[in-house]
């Protein structure tokens, strides 16, 4: 076995999901787009996650010379942290990543100190390394509804920000699928049972916006799509139910913030909350395990969807709403 050997799954249309080992199995996946012998990655982990990226590409009997595009939905760093590691290994690829965030990644400073803010600095280190920057000629900023051409294949990145305002997922008609970054929530593969996937929004600092978020479920939906490519984790179906799932979960978010809108510390009452409602979400849908293996599961998306509905209350708050 190699000594980096990564897990994937193959599954449908040239497409196999790749575990980044993000944290935790089954948490982050990269998706690889492969069309007659080309290859697209569509986000990438961490830079810990590159060496099973290449694995991945290996086990296809693939070289990183064949690869053409790394697609980033966006610039979040458990999507995109590996990036400029992994640019600097495929000497053909072009990476694409929303405008509001190609400076981000050419030049990832500010980037790194967001996250330190969020995660704190030893705990950036930690999950993700020393960013490498990419060179600017090699980063590509799509307009929205624009199509990228993968050996014949075409794909189209739609602007979708009510995650984050440098969003986008990418539209795969070849495949009725879309890759959806974290616009369409999570739905980890742990939490599956007979009633099938169990979804809810994800709220991370700093740029969570209900109507937008909304507006975005729906713009994905408009794809017709038979299937969806989370980065958390992976291929959904059954997907008029999860669309009315994600719009009923944006409103529980959004009314647990509202609920703490006026308190001195929000924080400690929206954590407390989120925790109740997505384990009650989990525990409703069929959910047999224990408490700590569904605490381990969902602790991650409890504290930074609770952050996340904070920083939503602090801009309401600087808006006079």
């Amino acid at each position: 076995m190699p000594a980096h050997h990564a897990q994937t799954t193959r599954l449908n249309d040239g497409i196999t999901a790749i575990d980044t080992e993000y944290e935790r199995p089954l948490q982050d996946a990269s998706h690889l787009i492969v069309e007659g012998g080309r290859a697209a990655f569509v986000d990438t982990g961490t830079n810990n996650s590159v060496p099973l990226l290449i694995d991945a590409l290996h086990q296809q009997n693939l070289d990183v010379a064949e690869v053409d595009y790394v697609f980033l939905t966006h610039i979040h760093l458990d999507h995109a942290g590996g990036a400029g590691l992994l640019m600097q290994k495929l000497p053909n690829a072009l990476c694409v990543v929303h405008p509001r965030g190609i400076a981000h990644m050419i030049d990832p400073t500010r980037l790194i100190a967001g996250t330190e803010t969020v995660y704190g600095v030893e705990d950036t280190r930690r999950m993700y390394g020393d960013i490498q920057p990419i060179e600017a000629s090699r980063c590509v900023a799509p307009d929205d509804e624009q199509w990228f051409d993968l050996n014949g294949r075409q794909m189209q990145a739609l602007y979708t920000q009510g995650h984050a305002l440098h969003h986008y997922c990418l539209n795969d008609p070849a495949s009725r699928g879309v890759f959806t970054g974290d616009s369409f929530g999570i739905s980890y593969r742990e939490l599956d049972t007979a009633a099938g996937a169990l979804i809810f929004p994800t709220t991370t600092p700093t740029h969570f916006d209900p109507d937008t978020a909304h507006a975005s479920v729906d713009r994905i939906m408009g794809c017709n799509p038979l299937q969806l490519y989370l980065t958390h984790y992976s291929r959904v179906r059954d997907l008029d139910r999860l669309a009315a799932d994600m719009h009923a979960g944006i409103d529980a978010h959004t009314e647990i913030a509202l609920a703490n809108k006026d308190a001195d510390d929000p924080l400690a009452g929206i954590r407390p909350a989120m925790s109740e409602y997505l384990k009650g979400r989990a525990r409703a849908h069929g959910f047999k395990g224990d408490e700590d293996t569904l605490q381990a599961i969902l602790e991650i998306d409890i504290e930074l969807n609770a952050k996340g509905l904070v920083s939503w209350l602090q801009r309401l708050k600087k808006q006079g709403l």
